[in-house]
């Protein structure tokens, strides 16, 4: 099987102050006094896997067990600080749903906006506007600021955006639990059909049901180290125990 990416004893390690500094001139003053003490943290340690081509494969783990950043690896979001990552095709990263629109501008310009950032030419996005608008159910609020819309509202258009065109690879952090129980089950069903066409998706959710159904491998990760990998079921059987 062709693979599409490959995680190579990745490790992603951050410095974390340990003094408790509320300002910029409290942190300037302690370094200037070389009074400044880092911890470092490990968020992961020695990951490696393999994703083939047409795979759904699921992260699961609790909080803080370092999946997310593993997708903003993988995604190009961070550089690892030890190992390497190769991707292998055209990647949308849906991580942070509406992280790159301008709150002041309005739905219709956000989608120009956003649109841009994930790579779609303004020819692309004129002749698929109509489909982005009716699929995130956003309606006459289309031409309203984007301040005024509710959380949901910009997870729904953002995730619309998102998943207009078909990608090589779709890297996924618990997206569908945006919107209300309706366009959980729309995403759900784009998600499936983008799978259906030979989509590669490397998936997180704390949903066990979801990653059973939708994944055929699955990585559980704990304290950013891998505990295992193989068939999604016997994994969130395994993690379940």
């Amino acid at each position: 099987m062709e693979k599409m990416i490959e995680v190579r004893d990745v490790s992603m390690r951050f410095r974390m102050a340990n003094d408790r500094i509320s300002s910029i001139k409290e942190y300037v003053v302690a370094r200037l006094k070389g009074k400044l003490q880092y911890s470092e943290f490990e968020a992961l340690s020695h990951v490696s896997f393999d994703v083939g081509r047409g795979e759904v494969v699921g992260l699961v783990g609790h909080n803080g067990a370092g999946k997310s950043t593993l997708l903003k690896v993988i995604s190009g979001i961070l550089k690892p600080t030890g190992g390497s990552v190769a991707v292998h095709g055209n990647v949308v990263p849906m991580l942070e749903l509406g992280s790159g629109f301008d709150m002041d501008m309005t739905g219709r310009e956000n989608i120009f906006l956003n649109g841009a950032i994930l790579g779609y030419s303004e020819n692309f996005l004129r002749a698929k506007y109509d489909e982005i608008i009716a699929f995130s159910e956003i309606g006459q609020f289309i031409d309203v600021p984007l301040r005024n819309y509710s959380s949901g509202m910009i997870a729904r258009l953002a995730f619309s955006i998102a998943t207009v065109v078909e990608p090589e690879i779709l890297i996924v952090d618990e997206v569908l639990s945006v919107g209300d129980a309706d366009f959980q089950e729309k995403s759900k069903r784009r998600m499936m059909e983008l799978m259906g066409g030979g989509t590669t998706v490397l998936f997180v959710s704390h949903s066990m049901q979801q990653i059973r159904e939708m994944c055929g491998r699955a990585v559980w990760l704990e304290h950013g180290q891998m505990r295992l990998c193989g068939d999604a079921g016997a994994v969130c059987d395994a993690y379940r125990g």
